[in-house]
């Protein structure tokens, strides 16, 4: 398999409403973790960071320019390899542990990364054994209800348990903008993986279904907006594969 360069790691594109989507090409859809970033009047907000194979900060000069807080929808390694980068860093309190002190069995390395997921090698190649997240204690911890504040722009924080115990989505009831993390997403959902619970996923993806979401920028796959949430949330209720967009 072929091996890239640190430049050519990660691709960028600006969104509406201030949004910047980064990602990682190179590694395959289902274990490419979107990582979201939004300009605010006094700070910048990050949510996820990726796999952390290549620095984050390095190649993306706009997570720099401002104060920034970078939230983890939760600590699965997908979601949080470059977070130690940002001194400002917010979790839920149930997983504050894990991003302090990430094990493999717990973010999923141990069962989930492997050469499979890439599409081409990042510098320096792969080897499982030598992967790991590095420690990033939180600097703030989240709860239900607090409100990540922008300046301009305010995010209710959601607590979602189901994929993970302290899975959260970040809310902008103004402009009914979701960032929805692992808890849904247009692709298949992993409701079975370490740490699931089948009984508070259903009472997150009730609660989804009744939120007023124009707009949804998942943990992996597409962005898409309300009609195509509900069908997604209600497919997963019944135990249905997810309809064809």
């Amino acid at each position: 398999m072929r091996i890239v360069t640190a430049a050519s790691w990660y691709l960028t594109c600006k969104l509406a409403d201030e949004v910047t989507w980064i990602y990682e090409p190179h590694i395959k859809p289902y274990y490419r973790c979107n990582i979201w970033h939004l300009r605010g009047r006094s700070r910048d907000l990050l949510i996820d960071s990726g796999s952390g194979l290549v620095s984050l900060r390095e190649q993306i000069s706009l997570l720099s320019e401002r104060p920034l807080l970078a939230v983890a929808t939760h600590t699965h390694f997908d979601h949080i390899g470059g977070h130690h980068e940002f001194p400002e860093r917010a979790v839920h309190a149930a997983e504050a542990a894990l991003l302090a002190r990430p094990d493999r069995r717990r973010t999923l390395i141990d069962s989930s990364a492997t050469t499979e997921m890439f599409e081409a090698l990042p510098p320096g190649g792969w080897d499982k054994e030598s992967y790991g997240i590095r420690p990033a204690p939180a600097t703030r911890l989240l709860e239900e209800g607090e409100i990540i504040d922008l300046g301009n722009r305010h995010f209710e924080v959601l607590h979602l348990p189901g994929h993970s115990p302290g899975s959260i989505a970040l809310w902008e009831a103004a402009s009914g903008i979701l960032f929805s993390g692992d808890t849904v997403y247009d692709g298949p959902l992993a409701d079975d993986c370490l740490g699931a619970d089948r009984l508070a996923y259903r009472r997150s993806m009730e609660r989804l279904l009744e939120l007023p979401v124009q707009q949804v920028h998942g943990g992996h796959f597409p962005s898409f907006g309300r009609e195509r949430l509900r069908q997604l949330i209600r497919a997963w209720l019944e135990g249905e594969p997810p309809p064809a967009s």
